[in-house]
C-alpha cells in the first residue's frame, strides 16, 4: 500500500492488542448445545479487517484493485477444501482467483488462523489461514511474470522431546509447514531464513525484538541478495 517497513511496524504495533484480543462474545456464541460445544475460535478476525481498512484508507485504497504493485494473497476455503488467491493481476484467471474484493477482507481471510480465530464467512466461502495450502507463495508469484523471487522463511526450533499440548502442536505445525514449502523454496532465487526460535506465536511483547532481528539478519544477507538479483 506504499508504507515503509518502519511505518508498517508502527501500524502493527498500534493494532496488535485489538487484533489479538480474546472475545468472550465469540466464545459464548460458539458454546451452543447442538450435540456438543461448537466453538469456531476464541475470537473473531474482524479486528484484522478493521485495522487493514484504516491503514488502507490513509492511502486512499479500498479494493485490492486499487493497489498499484502486483499482489497475491492466498487463503483457504473450507467449503471446497481448496486454495483461493486474491490478486489485482487480471491476466491470472481461474475459479481459484478473486480479483475484486476489499483489501481488508482479503487480508482477514488470509490471516484467520484456525483455532485462534473463527473462520471468516464471506459469501459462499468459509475462509481460514492461507498458510494451510501456501505459506510461501513463490510459485504463485512466478505466475505474475516476475524475474526474481526472494522468499522469507523462519528457522525450525531445535528438535527435542515435547511435553505440553501447546509445544507438541506448534512443533507439528512447523514440520507440516516445512514440508509444504519445499517446492516454493526451489522456485525462489534466494531465501532469507530468519531465526526467531525464541519467539512464540502471538507474542505481542516480542514485536519490536522480532522486527529488529528480521532487519539485522536481512542486512547480514544483503550482499547475497544483491548477487541473486543480478
Amino acid at each position: 500500500m506504499g508504507y515503509t517497513t518502519d511505518e508498517m511496524f508502527k501500524i502493527f504495533n498500534y493494532f496488535s492488542k485489538s487484533v489479538m484480543a480474546i472475545s468472550p462474545k465469540d466464545i459464548f456464541n460458539g458454546m451452543k448445545e447442538v450435540r456438543g460445544i461448537r466453538l469456531g475460535g476464541i475470537t473473531s478476525s474482524r479486528n484484522i479487517e478493521l485495522a487493514i481498512e484504516e491503514a488502507a484508507k490513509l492511502k486512499r485504497i479500498k479494493n485490492i484493485k486499487d493497489i498499484k504493485m502486483p499482489i497475491i494473497i492466498p487463503t483457504t476455503d473450507l467449503i471446497t477444501d481448496e486454495e483461493v488467491i486474491f490478486t489485482n493481476c487480471e491476466n491470472i484467471k481461474g475459479r481459484e482467483y478473486i480479483h475484486d474484493i476489499e483489501i481488508g477482507k482479503a487480508v482477514r481471510a488470509s490471516s484467520t488462523f484456525p483455532g485462534m480465530y473463527a473462520p471468516f464467512e464471506y459469501g459462499k466461502y468459509q475462509f481460514v489461514d492461507g498458510g494451510i495450502f501456501d505459506n510461501l507463495p513463490a510459485i504463485e508469484t512466478r505466475k505474475l511474470g516476475v524475474d526474481k523471487v526472494i522468499s522469507i522463511k523462519f528457522k525450525l526450533k531445535s528438535p527435542r522431546k515435547q511435553k505440553t499440548i501447546y509445544n507438541i502442536g506448534m512443533q507439528s505445525l512447523d514440520l507440516m509447514t516445512e514440508n509444504l514449502i519445499r517446492e516454493s523454496i526451489k522456485e525462489s532465487d534466494y531465501v532469507i531464513e530468519i531465526d526467531l526460535r525464541d519467539v512464540k506465536p502471538f507474542s505481542i511483547s516480542k514485536l519490536e525484538f522480532s522486527y529488529q532481528e528480521g532487519y539485522i539478519q536481512t542486512l547480514d544477507n544483503i550482499i547475497k541478495i544483491k548477487k541473486s538479483l543480478k
